[in-house]
């Protein structure tokens, strides 16, 4: 049985990154809300991911968001993976668990890469049905999140976020919304990132990421490993404008800077936002 939760708001918060265990730990940062985990480098037996992973738990709240699920392939779903993110929400207690809409790999082999789908009626149901699977193994709603994608499918039937809202609604699961990712695959496939914001269900929006790219001219490649770009912050203002209070955090996952700087980001995120979420909060 899937459990169902209240849309809850977390405020901002940061991927948790091994660069920056001790200083969290010690330091404690308060401009930090919460962070969030990626779920397969704590599928571990022990050692000093787990500690660090207990030791913050204790203070911050945590979300889970996982890489390798491949929510889309034809291959069956891998139920031994499975049971390992089981425990390792059971460990966590995390607010939520996410992953990709996309596939990794088939005939079981892995291509560590997150690869994109043809937008048809038919993919709608055949991922629609994994993740009511996934839920009803797990016990409660997933959030599924958008791809930066560099290529389309000539099958595809629908617009992205035609076909994102349609697998959300018929799974009943909730969104993780990459606001760098709707820049990214704008700029690659020249659509309107509003018509896309504006095409999504944002009661069913919990999360969003942001994070920076690489720009190689004629495409955008995103990569989490550069300052967040003036437009991809303007097109945060307008998702909050429009979608209302949604827990955010920035994505970082190389050229790893001092905490301090990724909290700045956050920081720059929070006093974009806030103007229009006390509205909907109530907040002074």
């Amino acid at each position: 049985m899937t459990t169902h939760k209240q849309k809850p708001f977390l405020g901002f918060g940061l991927g948790l990154r091994t660069e920056h265990y001790q200083e969290v730990l010690e330091q404690q940062p308060r401009e930090i809300d919460w962070f969030e985990i990626i779920s397969e480098n704590y599928m571990i037996d022990g050692g000093k991911p787990l500690y660090f992973l207990d030791k913050i738990r204790q203070d911050y709240p945590m979300v889970m968001h996982g890489v390798s699920m491949s929510i889309g392939s034809t291959d069956p779903l891998n139920f031994d993976y499975l049971k390992q993110l089981k425990t390792l929400i059971d460990r966590v207690q995390p607010m939520w668990f996410s992953d990709h809409l996309c596939w990794t790999g088939v005939d079981h082999k892995n291509m560590h890469d997150l690869l994109p789908l043809p937008y048809t009626e038919q993919s709608v149901q055949h991922i629609a049905d994994r993740i009511s699977q996934v839920q009803d193994y797990i016990g409660q709603q997933m959030l599924i999140e958008n791809l930066s994608s560099y290529i389309t499918y000539t099958s595809d039937a629908m617009s992205e976020w035609e076909f994102l809202s349609a697998v959300a609604e018929r799974a009943d699961c909730n969104l993780l919304l990459d606001v760098n990712n709707i820049y990214v695959s704008s700029f690659n496939h020249q659509f309107d990132a509003m018509e896309y914001l504006q095409g999504i269900p944002a009661d069913r929006v919990w999360q969003h990421h942001i994070a920076g790219h690489q720009n190689t001219g004629n495409l955008i490649i995103d990569t989490h490993d550069e300052p967040i770009i003036d437009p991809v912050w303007e097109l945060y203002e307008k998702t909050a404008q429009l979608l209302g209070p949604v827990s955010t955090m920035i994505e970082r996952d190389g050229n790893i800077p001092p905490l301090s700087e990724v909290i700045a980001e956050l920081n720059r995120a929070r006093e974009i936002a806030q103007p229009y979420y006390q509205k909907s909060l109530g907040t002074q």
